[in-house]
C-alpha cells in the first residue's frame, strides 16, 4: 500500500509542475493569484473531504505556535515554487528544487540517526546523475533571483515533508495547514493586488493544482510517509522531475528523447537501488 501511495503522490508533484508551466508560461495567469488560488481550493477541498468527520486531537490546537510552522512551510514552498517558473527554465527549475529537497530531508534523517549504506549512495548519485543528464542541454546560467526562489521552495518542500512524516491524521493535518494559509494569501493578494492578472483557463488550473494534485495529493503523501524512511521518502521525490517529462510530452506535444529515456532509467533505477538494497533496521 505504502509503494501505491507513493507512486499516486510523486504522480500528483509532476502534475503540479505542469499545471504551473502551462498557466505561467502561457500568460494565462500571474504567480501570486496562481499560488492563492491553489492554497485556498487546497483548503476548501479538504473542508468538503473532512465534513461530518469527528473531529481529532489537535484540532484545538489551531491557534498554537507549533501549528503554524508546517502551514507556513507550505506557503513558503507554494508561493516561492510559482514565482520562480517566471524566470526559470523547467529543467532548471526542476534540478534546484528537487536538489534542495534532497539535502534538506538527508540532512534531516541523518541528524535522527538514520545513514545511508554503499548501495544506497550508488544509488543516490546514479539518480542524481540522470537528472543533470536530463537538464543539462538546456541549463543555463539561471537567473539569481529565480535561483534562490526555487531553492527555497526546495527547502520549504522538504521540511514541511519531514514534519509529515510523523502525521497520526493525514487528512486532518494537512487541512489544517491550508487552512492556516489563508491568513498568508491575503496578505499575498494585497501586497500584489494592482498587478493580479488572472483568466479563466489560469484559474481552472490553478484550481485543479490546488484542488487534486495539492490538496488530494498532499494527504496522499503525508499517507506515505508513514511507511517510509526519511532516505527513502528524499530519495524517491527523485522521480519527480523524470514523471513531469513524461509528461510534458503527452500533454504538451514536447519530443521523446533517446537523453529522456536514458535519464529516466539512470533515475529510476537509482531510486529502485537505492531503496531495495537499503540497509536494515538497527
Amino acid at each position: 500500500m505504502t509503494a501505491i501511495l507513493t507512486v499516486l503522490a510523486l504522480l500528483a508533484f509532476a502534475a503540479n509542475s505542469l499545471l504551473c508551466r502551462m498557466a505561467l508560461r502561457g500568460g494565462a495567469i500571474d504567480p501570486a493569484s496562481f499560488t492563492s488560488i491553489r492554497l485556498i481550493s487546497g483548503a476548501a477541498i479538504l473542508i468538503l473531504a473532512g465534513a461530518g468527520m469527528p473531529g481529532k486531537a489537535g484540532e484545538s490546537e489551531l491557534g498554537r505556535p507549533r501549528s503554524w510552522y508546517p502551514a507556513a512551510m507550505l506557503f513558503l514552498y507554494a508561493a516561492a515554487f510559482s514565482f520562480a517558473y517566471v524566470s526559470l527554465t523547467a529543467g532548471t527549475g526542476a534540478l534546484l528544487l528537487f536538489g534542495a529537497v534532497q539535502v534538506t530531508m538527508l540532512v534531516s534523517a541523518m541528524r535522527q540517526g538514520e545513514r545511508l549504506g554503499g548501495w544506497q549512495w550508488a544509488g543516490f548519485v546514479a539518480a542524481v546523475a540522470g537528472i543533470v543528464y536530463l537538464v543539462l542541454p538546456g541549463l543555463s546560467a539561471p537567473s539569481p533571483t529565480g535561483a534562490v526562489l526555487m531553492a527555497t521552495a526546495g527547502v520549504a518542500w522538504g521540511l514541511y515533508s519531514v514534519r509529515g512524516r510523523g502525521a497520526a491524521d493525514p487528512l486532518g493535518q494537512t487541512r489544517r495547514n491550508f487552512m492556516l494559509t489563508i491568513p498568508m494569501v491575503a496578505v499575498l493578494a494585497l501586497a500584489y493586488g494592482s498587478t493580479l492578472e488572472v483568466t479563466w483557463r489560469g484559474a481552472l488550473l490553478a484550481v485543479i493544482s490546488g484542488a487534486v494534485t495539492s490538496g488530494l495529493g498532499y494527504v496522499i503523501w503525508y499517507r506515505a510517509l508513514r511507511g517510509l524512511s526519511g532516505v527513502t521518502a528524499s530519495l524517491v521525490q527523485l522521480a519527480t522531475p523524470v514523471l513531469a517529462a513524461l509528461g510534458g510530452i503527452v500533454l504538451l506535444a514536447e519530443p521523446l528523447t533517446g537523453r529522456l529515456a536514458v535519464s529516466a532509467a539512470l533515475v529510476l533505477g537509482g531510486i529502485g537501488l537505492a531503496v531495495a538494497m537499503r540497509p536494515a533496521p538497527r
